[in-house]
């Protein structure tokens, strides 16, 4: 069975926004605001365009803005537009769940995995790397709250998971990613961002070489680089709400 929801690059909505080229501005601008106020640089707050739901079209016209990361979380939506857009320098992240029988197309045609929580999948993306493909950049995804229905090893999982990840020669383990649970307030917020963070003060502890926090979205990215992320993930702010198929 496919991962999300069954639709294709054909029956995707074509639903570049008008103002994308305003948006994308705009949400740099809020990167840049949140981490000059907390004496970050804006350069080391990375974004990811997710652009699940929205047309080959909308990522081509983002491009050529200056846009280089794109996320995506559904292989059978994903494929035909990575497809199509072969002929740009992209760097694809894939940003969704991933099931065990369908690790082949991510391992051959993306360049980061933010959502690894179980070994048998670090090993199958290991395992179909192509040679000639340079170590796939892998972060393991954090359940901070429990939740029904979300991926995710809780914290004290962390640890032995990333150092697995470590020894595998086609992956480099780059550090942690969480989806954590709508909250009120930016220092509600923050507090649960902190707690991916204390996470990868562990890994450091144990001499892991992480570099990377992948954490904020649309709401709640001003908390998230406060707390130090390293790649935001935007899509709504971006590319405007996806429609309803």
């Amino acid at each position: 069975m496919l991962t999300g929801p069954q639709i294709s690059a054909d029956t995707v909505t074509d639903s570049a926004s008008p103002n994308l080229a305003n948006n994308w501005t705009e949400t740099r601008q809020r990167i840049a605001t949140v981490a000059s106020q907390w004496g970050r640089l804006c350069d080391s707050v990375g974004l990811v365009a997710i652009s699940k739901g929205h047309p080959a079209s909308a990522i081509r016209a983002l491009a050529a803005l200056g846009q280089r990361d794109f996320g995506e979380n559904y292989l059978q939506e994903a494929g035909p537009k990575l497809q199509e857009l072969q002929d740009l320098k992209l760097t694809w992240h894939f940003t969704g769940q991933l099931q065990g029988n369908k690790t082949r197309p991510v391992a051959e045609q993306f360049d980061w995995v933010h959502t690894l929580d179980r070994e048998r999948i670090a090993l199958r993306l290991n395992e179909q790397r192509p040679h000639y493909a340079p170590p796939l950049n892998i972060c393991v995804q954090v359940s901070l709250v429990p939740e029904p229905g979300k991926g995710g090893v809780p914290p004290e999982g962390v640890l032995p998971l990333a150092q697995r990840v470590a020894t595998l020669p086609k992956l480099k383990l780059r550090g942690l990613m969480c989806i954590p649970p709508p909250r009120d307030t930016f220092e509600e917020q923050r507090a649960l961002f902190e707690q991916l963070v204390a996470c990868q003060r562990q890994l450091l502890d144990a001499g892991l070489a992480v570099d990377t926090l992948s954490m904020g979205m649309s709401d709640d990215l001003e908390a998230a680089v406060a707390a130090g992320a390293t790649w935001v993930r935007i899509g709504t702010a971006i590319f405007g709400k996806r429609q309803k198929q």
